[in-house]
């Protein structure tokens, strides 16, 4: 999915939310936004609420070309 497709809009936390998400995603190398964005999949999915897969992120280098 690229970042085009996606819902931007504004999003106000408490100070000390947003603190816990910002460590939760520093531990799991993720953006403070891509953490949110799987705390609320998880949230959904753990109601029995099914979403698409979509396309996985890619991690990592990208492959070499053509040395």
């Amino acid at each position: 999915m690229s970042s085009s497709a996606k819902k931007a809009f504004a999003l106000r936390l408490d100070p000390e939310v947003h603190a816990a998400v910002e460590r939760l995603a520093a531990r799991e190398l993720r953006s403070a936004n891509a953490q949110i964005e799987m705390l609320l999949r998880e949230a959904m999915a753990a109601r029995g609420i099914k979403l698409g897969t979509g396309k996985p992120p890619r991690r990592g280098r990208p492959p070499k070309t053509g040395e």
